[in-house]
C-alpha cells in the first residue's frame, strides 16, 4: 500500500512544476533590425545574411516595408 501511495504522491508533485502560460517575450534575433530597412542596399545586405536552410528560427517580417528606390540599380541576393 506504501508504494502506490508514494507513486501518487511523487506523480502529483511531478505535475505540479509544470510550465506556465506566460508568453516569452521575442527575441531580437527574430526581428528585423530597424537599420536594415533604412536603405535597399541595406536591405539586400540584411537578406543576404539570412540562413539559407529552415533550420533556423523564423524571422517575424508581418509590420516590415521593405524599402524602395527609383535611382538604386537592382542587388541579386
Amino acid at each position: 500500500m506504501k508504494q502506490p501511495l508514494m507513486m501518487l504522491m511523487f506523480c502529483g508533485a511531478l505535475a505540479a512544476c509544470g510550465g506556465s502560460d506566460d508568453v516569452a517575450p521575442t527575441q531580437a534575433g527574430h526581428e528585423v533590425p530597424a537599420s536594415a530597412t533604412t536603405t535597399p542596399a541595406a536591405y539586400a545586405t540584411y537578406a543576404a545574411s539570412l540562413a539559407t536552410d529552415e533550420q533556423g528560427d523564423p524571422v517575424e517580417v508581418s509590420p516590415l516595408t521593405p524599402p524602395t528606390s527609383e535611382t538604386d540599380e537592382p542587388v541579386d541576393l
